[in-house]
Order: structure tokens, then sequence, then C-alpha cells
């Protein structure tokens, strides 16, 4: 769905779900139930069909912590700057986060547009002051990447800075230019962030350091910047990653706002899970599900991954828990 998952492909298997070209072996091809996996012994939850769907709060922290951030040349950091892109940081929720994708991708607003407008609502520029000089904001070439370059933009303006924006490509491209300072700041990903830099530093396959724990995950984050120049802004409670949905009419029927709700109500052989066909071996994604909050699945449907075959199976009636983004326009919070 979005360029920045690209990156997952990039971390070890046995840490991230990749979604990358390792197939789980039972399930047919995509569009087709697989046969009944695991031992799964309760009633379950069948699929209900409908056309909203919403996002299950991951409570237990089973995916990494992939909340927005902002990535800034050590060199040209200042308090003014960090000041201003935590003023972003503090003003986006995941709601809000959703909101703002929603307004480029299916209202069809431009990303400065949208990004004025969430300005505008949530006094993005007020009591900002003490900055100077030129700012390169950089964004990677995707809507959600664009609008967030384009608040720092507003924000660093009302600090005092002369921003523009530069939009790069991929994050192999941009971090070196990040480094040498041809970008100042650029809105990044902490977990995914977290694990590039720990690759650059440490190997191809070094022990992970990013994990459901935002403030660890920084700590590591921090730690790492420093060897390459950078440092970073306070988080974001808003993220982009890997998350779970169902209809709103199923949710509605059990009463699901959480994965934990659904472990409690919908943990059965009714219940069917779709998603990428290496999903039933990815430790973030079927294996974890078991593993942190003992869902047994009766099937798996295999689709893709967060795209339009996993939210088709869900709408359809196909499957009972899909994986999707937890930044994805077409959904909603529980």
């Amino acid at each position: 769905m979005r360029a920045r998952k690209l990156m997952m492909l990039l971390l070890p298997a046995a840490v991230v779900v990749t979604f990358g070209a390792a197939a789980c072996g039972d399930p047919g091809s995509s569009g087709t139930q697989a046969p009944p996996t695991g031992t799964a012994s309760g009633a379950g939850c069948a699929p209900i069909a409908g056309e909203e769907l919403v996002l299950l709060e991951d409570d237990k922290k089973l995916q990494n912590s992939d909340n927005i951030v902002a990535a800034v040349n050590a060199e040209a950091s200042s308090p003014a700057l960090l000041a201003a892109v935590d003023k972003v940081a503090a003003a986006l929720d995941q709601p809000k986060l959703l909101a703002l994708n929603r307004a480029v991708d299916i209202d069809r607003k431009t990303p400065q547009v949208a990004a004025q407008e969430f300005a505008d609502a949530n006094n993005l520029t007020q009591g900002l002051s003490g900055g100077s000089g030129d700012v390169v904001v950089g964004a990677a070439n995707f809507a959600e990447s664009q609008t967030l370059a384009e608040l720092y933009k507003i924000a660093l303006n009302a600090a005092g800075f002369n921003t523009s924006v530069l939009q790069s490509s991929n994050r192999e491209v941009y971090e070196p230019a990040l480094e040498r300072g041809e970008i100042t700041v650029f809105p990044e990903y902490a977990a995914t962030m977290t694990e590039f830099l720990n690759q650059k530093a440490n190997g191809a396959n070094p022990e992970p350091k990013a994990s459901g724990d935002i403030a660890a995950t920084m700590a590591a984050l921090t730690e790492l910047g420093q060897q390459f120049g950078l440092v970073f802004g306070t988080p974001s409670s808003a993220s982009d990653q890997n998350a779970f949905a169902v209809t709103k009419a199923l949710a509605d029927q059990y009463g699901l706002k959480t994965l934990s709700d659904f472990a409690a109500k919908c943990s059965g052989e009714a219940s069917i899970l779709t998603g990428p066909p290496e999903c039933p071996e990815r430790p973030f994604c079927q294996p974890g599900l078991e593993q942190t909050y003992g869902i047994e699945f009766g099937s798996f449907f295999q689709s893709d991954a967060g795209g339009p075959q996993s939210k088709t199976a869900l709408r359809t009636g196909e499957a009972t828990l899909g994986l999707v983004f937890s930044s994805d326009s077409s959904l909603q919070p529980a």
C-alpha cells in the first residue's frame, strides 16, 4: 500500500512480517481458502460482510512501534526546529492521521491543502519562534509522507525558518542525503528507521533493536542516530504499521475494540484469517496472534498484504480478521 512498506523487505524474517517472496506453502492461489490450520477448538466468529472496516487496537503491542517521528540532521538541529516538528507530532493521533490520509486519498485534496486545513484546525502555528535560515524538508514518494512534510513546513515557517519541501524516493536515497545535510528534516517511522540504521551499522542480520515499546525503540534509534549524525524529535502517537481489521458489522455484533477482545470472543473454528501467503509463517502475523493473544483460527484465506484483496475478503464475508496498515485511509478506529 505505502512505498514505505517496501522497507520491510530488508528486515529479518524472524523479526518482522516482511511480506517478501517466501511462500507459506499450504494455501492455494490468491483468493482461495486454505484448509483449516492450527487446532482451533472454540466456536470462533464467522465472517460478517460489510463495507465499513475498523482497526482493532494492538493492545499487547505485537507489532513494532512505527510511530511517526522527525529525523533531523544533527548539525542543522536547533531547539526552535525541534520544537516546531514536535508540535506537529503532538497534534497528530491515529484518528487524525487517518483523516489526513482520507482527505488526500479519497477526497482528492492536495497534500498542501490537507496540511493547511489541519494546521488551521489544530493551531499548529501558535507559540513557535526562534528559527532562522533555510530548512529543507524531505518527503518520500507517497501521499502520507508528502502531507507530513507539508505539516513540518507550515510549523517551521511559523517558527521563523525559510522552509522548502524536496521530494525524494526511497530510504536508501534520502537517508544519506539527510546525513550530508542536503535534507534537514524528514518524516520517519520509528521502528523501520531503527532497523534500517541497525543494519547499516551492524550488517545484514543484526540482533533487532525495534520493538512494540516505543520508548525502548526510540532509545535504540537515538543511539544509532548518533553514529550517523542524526537526531530525532518526539514520536507522535500516530503510526503507520501492520495492523488487523474486521468489518464494523462484526465489531458491533461482538463488541470488539482490541485484539484482546477478539481473542476473548472470536478465537476458534469459525474464525478465518486473511493476509499474504507468508502470514501463517511470519511472527508478526498468524503465529504472533496465536502466541501473543491466544487467537486460534479455523482456516486461512490467502490474499495480500493490506491491499485490496485483504479488504475485499473482509467486506465480502470471506474472512473474519485481516492484515491491513494502521494509517489506511479507508479504515476507521473501532
